[in-house]
Order: C-alpha cells, then structure tokens, then sequence
C-alpha cells in the first residue's frame, strides 16, 4: 500500500468523479465476491483515490461507467480493479521471530524434500527470506528447498520474479547477507540490488486467488506462510480457507500467521504453538498420520 493513500482526498480530488454510497456498496460487493477482502467503511476514500486512477487511465466520466465495464465480465480491467485494491505492505525478514522456527522445523527434516508455501508473496520479499533462511540452514545457496509463492496481484508477482530492490529495501540486510545473496546493480542498476539466480531459481512464483476452487500445489508441505492476509477476509471466510490448508500440511507442519491475526474460531482445525505460529489441532494431526 502507498504511505498516502489513507490520506483523506482534497475538496477538488474528491469533485472529480462522483462516488455515491451506491457505488462504493458496488465495489464493495464485487471485491468480496471476487477476492474475498471485507473493505469497511472507513476505506471508501481509500476506494476513491485507487479507483480514481483507473478511471483516468480508462478516461472515463463517471463510476458509474466503470462499474458498467465490471459488470459485463471484462477480464482484463478486472485483474486491474483486484490489483488496485489489494494491499502489498511487506519487507525483508518481517516479523523476525518467524524465521529461527521456520529453521528448526527444516533441520529437523535434513534429509527430505522441503516444501513450502508462501500464499501472500507481494513483491518477493517474503519468500527470498524464506529462502535466505534455508540457504543458511543448510550452508548452501542450493538445498533441498522449494518454495511456492502465490499472490492475487499480478504486479507484484512480475517484481517478485524480477527480484530487483532499491537499496533503501535492505538498508536492513547485514553486510554479510548482501554480499551472499545480492548482487549490487551497475549503471542503470546502481542504488539496486538484485538476488542471486540461486535463490529465485528455488521460489516458483504464481497467481493464486484464495477464494478458488482449486489451488496449483498439493501436500504435504512442511510450512505455510500466510501472514497479514486473513485480516482482509471476514471469519466465515477465513474458516473456508484454514479448511483447505489443513490437508495440505504435514501432521507436524507449521502455519505461520501475521501479528494482528488469531483464528480462535478455528480452534477444531489449529492451535496456536508460539507467538503466531500455528500448529494442526490434535485430531486433525492423528486423522493425517
């Protein structure tokens, strides 16, 4: 998400183009159906300032037209409209404590095929820290990690597979880190850093609604990653889709959750281990061994 875009809207930005409380319950509705991302009240200006954009690109009069052009299934704006409204807030090694147990459960599978999923890859900074972490779990740029990453955004899932970061993106990254899994852009590349083949050959990037019947991958995996997604889906939703990753994990497979996430409601499918991480419940662990 922009840093802005929260910002309420000037008097003239908002006189641009109508937007009746029958359009944003429009939006709202088709973003649900289609996504399953719950948008309160409060993102309407939010809705405005992303929509708004398209509406000029288009050069279109009204949301009322634009919603037309939705509604007769046009499949091009439609991946425009989901990738305007979805949000891809994320860095490098975000909520630390994740990766340390994300370490132990590989080590304790040396010997195996590891394979895990991150179902939320925005712009790639997740899953190469997933790969970081099991180059350096394994002391080697190759170990026998594969990494699915999905994303709704097809933006993002381009820069992602790109794997090129303004260096302002790692100012967090050690030296040690950079100089291993980096290489520094020159020329037209200098103030970027691009990750090394090594690793973006062991992530296999995807686009992936949630909300679909049917998911590319198949089980068993040793981790899911889905942290700062579920915020944006209601909790029927969100039982629907803890339903279908508890096949997908191994009995002793892990689920790692944002840190403003809990699924108490799903207490019958997981528990929760450590801080966000979650394990499968008892009953569903025994049903799978």
């Amino acid at each position: 998400m922009q840093a802005n875009d929260e910002a309420m809207l000037s008097k003239d930005e908002r006189r641009e183009f109508d937007f009746s409380d029958r359009n944003f319950e429009q939006v709202r509705k088709l973003i649900y159906d289609h996504a399953g991302i719950a948008l309160s009240p409060s993102k309407r200006e939010m809705v405005y300032s992303r929509l708004g954009r398209r509406l000029r690109v288009l050069g279109l009069p009204s949301f009322d037209a634009y919603l037309e052009i939705l509604e007769s299934e046009n499949d091009a704006e439609w991946e425009s409209f989901t990738n305007s409204l979805t949000t891809n807030l994320t860095s490098f090694f975000r909520e630390e404590h994740h990766f340390p147990i994300l370490a132990d459960l590989m080590r304790q599978h040396k010997g195996e095929r590891i394979v895990l999923w991150c179902c939320a890859a925005s712009t790639g900074e997740e899953p190469y820290s997933m790969a970081i972490t099991a180059a350096e779990t394994f002391g080697t740029l190759n170990p026998p990690v594969k990494i699915l990453a999905t994303d709704l955004d097809t933006n993002v899932l381009a820069k992602a597979e790109e794997g090129v970061y303004a260096m302002e993106r790692l100012a967090k990254m050690s030296d040690e880190r950079m100089r291993r899994y980096f290489q520094r852009g020159t020329g037209r590349q200098a103030g970027h850093a691009r990750v090394r083949d090594e690793l973006r050959n062991m992530v296999t990037y995807r686009q992936l609604n949630l909300l679909d019947d049917h998911w590319p991958m198949r089980g068993p995996l040793h981790a899911i990653m889905c942290r700062n997604v579920m915020i944006y889906f209601d909790k029927p939703t969100q039982l629907a889709i803890l339903k279908k990753f508890a096949p997908l994990l191994r009995p002793d497979g892990l689920m790692f959750a944002g840190h403003s996430e809990s699924f108490h409601h799903a207490a019958n499918l997981f528990t929760l281990r450590g801080k966000t991480v979650y394990q499968l419940a008892n009953a569903v662990r025994q049903a799978h061994r």
